[in-house]
């Protein structure tokens, strides 16, 4: 792990081959032991960021970039849905990496980013595979899983690592990289307490359908990112969500 921000604890961490989870801890009022932020960093010949953190986050994760690659040769932009800690900072990105686009689901390209954006996106239908050179991402709709009309997530399948966003969020803010350790407790005991799932009569079959792709990494979005045996991990989320 490299520290890129003393003052902030801003960190990177390779949970794969060529992907770097970068990590902000934080303190946040009313969340007892903190909170994180992460994005995560994918380095290939067209490299791509997922989620771009907040806006004024934006310095932070720009300098733990830089640890890793220079900032102009991001090519693409992407994220699960819109909000800020998704995509707070986009347009920040996008002139701080001139040849890089917006890379997200169709629905947010049509209803929000193709006007917040200062480029226009580029859209992914659901199943889509996009080749980063030896990386290859396929593109996940999952309306309203969590929550979020224009909701998705991205597998690389090389790796077997999937971008699950808001799935599995751990709160604290001293929590290892990556870990083998159970997530799914910490998760739910998050979620009873702070409930940001919109209970979408379609979550056990979008969970199955991710779960058929069997992740061996999880990347999460808050929290550690976990490995292991997915396919079981995101049934067990099922069946969590149902009882």
């Amino acid at each position: 792990m490299t520290i890129t921000n003393k003052q902030s604890g801003t960190n990177v961490h390779e949970i794969a081959d060529g992907i770097y989870r970068i990590n902000t801890p934080v303190i946040i009022d009313g969340v007892s032991g903190g909170f994180s932020f992460n994005q995560y960093l994918i380095v290939d010949d067209e490299p791509l960021i997922f989620h771009t953190g907040p806006r004024k986050m934006f310095s932070l994760v720009r300098e733990a970039v830089a640890s890793v690659l220079p900032v102009t040769r991001l090519r693409h932009i992407a994220f699960s849905h819109v909000e800020a800690d998704e995509c707070g900072s986009l347009n920040e990105w996008l002139a701080a990496a001139p040849e890089s686009s917006p890379l997200c689901g169709t629905v947010a390209a049509l209803v929000s980013i193709d006007d917040l954006a200062d480029r226009p996106a580029r859209a992914l239908a659901d199943g889509e595979i996009l080749s980063l050179g030896k990386h290859s991402m396929r593109w996940f709709d999952t309306p309203h899983l969590p929550h979020a009309w224009e909701c998705g997530f991205m597998m690389e399948e090389r790796t077997n690592t999937l971008l699950c966003g808001d799935l599995f969020t751990q709160g604290g803010a001293d929590l290892p990289a990556l870990t083998e350790s159970d997530i799914l407790g910490p998760s739910e005991a998050f979620r009873h307490g702070m409930d940001y799932f919109s209970h979408t009569r379609n979550a056990r079959d979008m969970l199955a359908r991710l779960a058929s792709a069997k992740p061996t990494t999880l990347a999460c979005m808050h929290g550690s990112a976990w490995r292991g045996d997915g396919e079981k991990l995101l049934l067990s989320l099922a069946d969590a969500l149902s009882a």
